[in-house]
């Protein structure tokens, strides 16, 4: 009896752990980045036209991330006002690392120990003015801009991008960017 309990113990033991791996497996399908990103270009103030919401984001109008090349990664400030154009200045600090090999197109970012999340550079313009960024799971999803406003055609390109890679676009929202100032 007690080597019975003994195998059937081990063989719930071996399925649980085998359903956590299996569902631990990433089955999203691959997505493309930029080729290449020069981080001192990509530096500086980008404005959130829009991106699909975030729990971390609600209530935020106006938002900005700041990035400063540091030695081996990108300072992150986020910052937004809370609840209104006119509400309290939220803001949050963070490290972005690259990814080894991926040219600066693949960052992780993180805002606190042990927890890195995606930030993969989708599109970016030439003159780095805008820029599409997501990640493999595709729940995460901002278009930023070097200015408040980002004109429509170009908008409107860079959710069709979205859509082609797989993000549900139906659920983009855009940002509330009328501040005097962050």
């Amino acid at each position: 009896m007690l080597k019975s309990t003994w195998v059937l113990l081990f063989c719930l033991l071996a399925i649980g752990t085998s359903a956590v791996f299996i569902g631990c497996r990433s089955t999203d399908a691959p997505l493309p980045t930029v080729v290449s990103v020069d981080i001192n270009r990509y530096a500086g103030t980008w404005y959130e036209i829009a991106a699909l919401p975030q729990w971390f984001e609600k209530g935020c109008h106006c938002t900005t991330a700041q990035y400063t090349p540091k030695d081996g990664y990108l300072e992150v400030k986020n910052s937004c006002n809370e609840d209104s154009p006119t509400g309290e200045l939220k803001i949050a600090t963070a490290k972005a690392f690259p990814v080894e090999g991926s040219q600066n197109a693949k960052l992780q970012v993180q805002f606190f120990w042990p927890f890195k999340g995606d930030y993969w550079i989708l599109a970016l313009d030439k003159d780095y003015t805008h820029v599409l960024v997501g990640g493999p799971s595709r729940e995460a999803l901002w278009i930023l801009a070097r200015t408040p406003q980002l004109d429509e055609t170009i908008y409107q390109e860079l959710v069709t991008k979205a859509k082609t890679l797989g993000f549900d676009t139906t659920k983009i929202q855009r940002m509330d960017q009328s501040c005097t100032a962050n």
